[in-house]
């Protein structure tokens, strides 16, 4: 479609991007909908979108002022642990940071195991939609995207895996009858601005999100429309917008139907 351009959400400026929903109880921004089977919810909430300041701790209390108390030993494990192994075999008792009151969390504590690296995307800093967005950035690559026009933002599209989605995950184990390898992707949501309705935007977007699903190796994506809310209160459209992108309806119930899209 000329003059509209596909934006993966993966950042601080692309998440600003990311349209208002039709029916302003609810937040394409703040949604956690899908990615909790059991609370998530697609209500507005702003306190979300702004990233609470880390508190740090009160330094320690000082001691009594005693001149003559000896000055108290920070715990090392792992430099104890190194004098542990290289004590004589007569000493009964380890340095005091090797001995633990409850157990290591994790199994067997390793001195020797390399110290875990920070994550690739470290999701600290940023409002929770954003983090869940993210959060699988370096292996499935982007979550959502937008489709800009020369006005702003009109369309948003949310999609990945079956295994970021739970709610969707759990919806599809309704119907034992569908294929269980190998698993589809899904989308979500899709969503048209209320201004940009009618131009063919929803369409655009889906069949570029599908391409890029094909891409990444999926062979087939699947969506689970709601037919028990309106229209804006929805996430994943109708069914008849979905036909219109190329989906077969698979699963024709009268609340949750599942349609699906085989890949090239």
């Amino acid at each position: 479609m000329a003059g509209v351009r596909i934006v993966d959400v993966l950042d601080d400026e692309a998440f600003s991007l990311v349209p208002p929903c039709a029916d302003p109880r609810f937040d394409h921004r703040t949604c956690d909908y899908w990615e909790d089977a059991d609370r998530g919810a697609k209500d507005a909430r702003p306190s979300w979108l702004t990233v609470a300041t880390a508190v740090r701790p009160d330094p320690p209390k000082p001691g009594p002022d005693n001149p003559f108390a000896p000055t108290p030993k920070v715990s090392d494990r792992r430099r104890d642990a190194l004098a542990a192994l290289l004590a004589d075999d007569e000493e009964d008792s380890l340095p005091p940071s090797l001995v633990d009151e409850e157990p290591v969390e994790g199994g067997d504590w390793n001195p020797f195991a390399p110290t875990p690296a920070a994550p690739d995307r470290p999701t600290a800093g940023l409002p929770r939609k954003l983090a869940l967005l993210t959060r699988g950035a370096r292996v499935f690559g982007s979550y959502a995207r937008v489709a800009i026009a020369d006005d702003g933002p009109v369309a948003y599209a949310q999609f990945g895996p079956l295994s970021a989605y739970p709610r969707a995950l759990r919806l599809r184990e309704l119907y034992p009858q569908l294929p269980s390898a190998p698993l589809p992707a899904v989308i979500t949501c899709i969503a048209t601005t209320i201004d940009a309705r009618g131009h063919g935007h929803a369409k655009h977007l889906v069949d570029d999100v599908c391409m890029e699903l094909g891409r990444r190796g999926f062979a087939a994506v699947e969506v689970y429309p709601d037919l028990t809310h309106s229209l804006d209160a929805t996430s994943a459209a109708t069914p008849d917008l979905w036909q219109g992108c190329g989906f077969t309806l698979v699963i024709a119930d009268e609340r949750f139907p599942v349609l699906r899209r085989e890949l090239a």
